[in-house]
């Protein structure tokens, strides 16, 4: 897929995780096997990368943890991710692109459109406005922009927690920026995830593979 314009005004990023076998998607195992739980998360990120091409931006950069595979279409920069947790590695993608306003979503969300970006993504999205913020159901978040990329709003955020969204919106609003929400996302970690994921984007890669497995289909 050819990208569209690239005059948009802010970076779009994307952290991700190599899909292979026992590195992602642990959680769904069982029911699924390591070999099917990587193959989800390799259409869930194929998925993603597929929207950002379909989105404006000044830059597509894909933070990955691991090597680039098949998977990865023509138009997307490849960084490799910053050591340390996970609040470090996201702060280190900012501070990556931090010439101008910047959005990070993750591989989790593959029912994620043009559309549900397209408020963060219009020419009037950072007027009076500092940070996007975008929740997810587990109590993380899904999506965050920032006009002007500081690592320091992310540093120390407790990860992987019922309350890491609440904590990482607080920082945001105690740092006296003024911030906007995105819809509330479910981000595929489980099973069931994945099943209630799978309804919200029938067309999906990611869809249409969990379909043929729980169906028995592939192995």
């Amino acid at each position: 897929m050819t990208p569209e314009s690239a005059d948009g005004l802010t970076a779009l990023l994307v952290i991700a995780k190599e899909p292979r076998p026992g590195h992602v998607k642990t959680r769904l195992t069982p029911p699924f096997t390591p070999a099917q739980a990587a193959a989800l998360a390799e259409a869930a990120l194929a998925d993603t990368l597929e929207t950002v091409l379909r989105c404006p931006a000044r830059r597509r950069v894909l933070f990955l943890d691991g090597a680039p595979g098949r998977w990865l279409p023509p138009g997307i920069e490849v960084v490799p991710q910053a050591s340390g947790g996970l609040d470090k590695r996201l702060a280190a993608a900012f501070a990556a692109v931090a010439d101008g306003p910047a959005l990070l979503v993750g591989m989790d969300t593959p029912q994620l459109t043009p559309k549900l970006l397209a408020p963060v993504l219009d020419p009037g999205a950072w007027r009076g406005c500092d940070a996007w913020f975008g929740p997810a159901e587990d109590g993380g978040f899904w999506a965050l922009g920032l006009a002007a990329p500081d690592p320091a709003l992310l540093q120390n955020i407790p990860m992987s927690t019922a309350y890491t969204g609440a904590a990482q919106r607080h920082r945001l609003t105690r740092a006296g920026l003024q911030v906007r929400d995105l819809p509330l996302l479910r981000d595929v970690d489980t099973a069931p995830d994945a099943a209630e994921v799978a309804v919200t984007a029938p067309g999906s890669r990611f869809a249409t593979l969990l379909k043929r497995y729980s169906h028995g289909l592939v192995s």
